[in-house]
């Protein structure tokens, strides 16, 4: 009878924890890697540009971001920028070595 209660609790808690978990190799520090040639991006979709909310408000476009399994459309939006002169550095690969790393974009 308790092997089949230790069981049941298992059985209703790894639904639970399912989500608790990061893909492999996500992107904690905004970098996946990518051993030789990643796939080719599919093309860009087209989006419509709202009017800006502000001077301090800049546009990020929309771009497919890759996942470590594929690539995903992530729509653009306006970003404020942390401070005057930021310029945004969108997402993009970067070959290094023998392989190649997913870079998201960032505030330079």
């Amino acid at each position: 009878m308790r092997n089949r209660s230790l069981i049941l609790m298992c059985l209703v808690a790894l639904p639970l924890c399912a989500g608790c978990y990061p893909e492999p190799q996500a992107a904690v520090s905004g970098e996946v890697t990518y051993e030789g040639e990643p796939p080719p991006e599919p093309a860009a979709q087209v989006e419509v540009v709202a009017p800006s909310p502000g001077p301090e408000f800049v546009w990020v476009g929309g771009y497919h971001r890759w996942t470590g399994r594929g690539y995903v459309w992530v729509g653009g939006h306006y970003e404020r920028r942390p401070h005057p002169g930021a310029v945004w550095a969108a997402a993009h690969w970067e070959v290094r070595g023998r392989a190649h790393v997913w870079v998201e974009g960032r505030w330079r």
